[in-house]
């Protein structure tokens, strides 16, 4: 008797853990998650990955709102590898691997009106968590810094019509 109640236990554990695993993702603004979206794809997509990758955890988190509805994310973020082979479609059963190191990702991009713009084409940088050097954070914030809204920029106050 005491054994089925073991296994009973340990399955009732197994279907609580993979509804948790996406808890932080669903605690993310929209904004955020489309940049997360975006990682997520292009890991996921990539040959050399055996294993589907979900969002783990948010490092930081910076938008720049120069306003007309235009705004300029930058999210840095842990992937996780979980149980589900690469190109899973439902991850809901995916419950998170802790014998694979990190994914350490940054990303920034242009939004308007709430949409992901192609131009400038966002930046995406993931890379595991133990090679990532002071370096390449110095690199990351760079890229993603000349992107964004400057004073002297020209705006829609600065046109003189026709």
């Amino acid at each position: 008797m005491a054994a089925v109640w073991w296994c009973w236990l340990l399955a009732a554990g197994c279907l609580v853990l993979p509804s948790g695993a996406q808890e932080a993702y669903e605690q993310l603004n929209d904004t955020y998650k489309k940049g997360v979206d975006l990682a997520v794809e292009k890991l996921n997509s990539h040959v050399g990955i055996n294993h589907h990758f979900l969002f783990f955890k948010s490092l930081s988190q910076s938008d720049i709102q120069p306003g007309f509805d235009v705004s300029y994310i930058y999210h840095r973020f842990y992937l996780k590898a979980t149980r589900c082979p690469r190109g899973t479609v439902d991850t809901s059963n995916c419950p998170f691997r802790n014998d694979r190191p990190l994914m350490d990702c940054a990303v920034c991009y242009k939004t308007f009106a709430g949409a992901v713009e192609t131009t400038p084409k966002p930046y995406l940088h993931c890379v595991r968590k133990p090679t990532l050097t002071q370096e390449m954070r110095v690199v990351r914030v760079n890229h993603c810094n000349q992107m964004s809204y400057s004073n002297g920029a020209p705006t829609l106050l600065a046109s003189t019509g026709d």
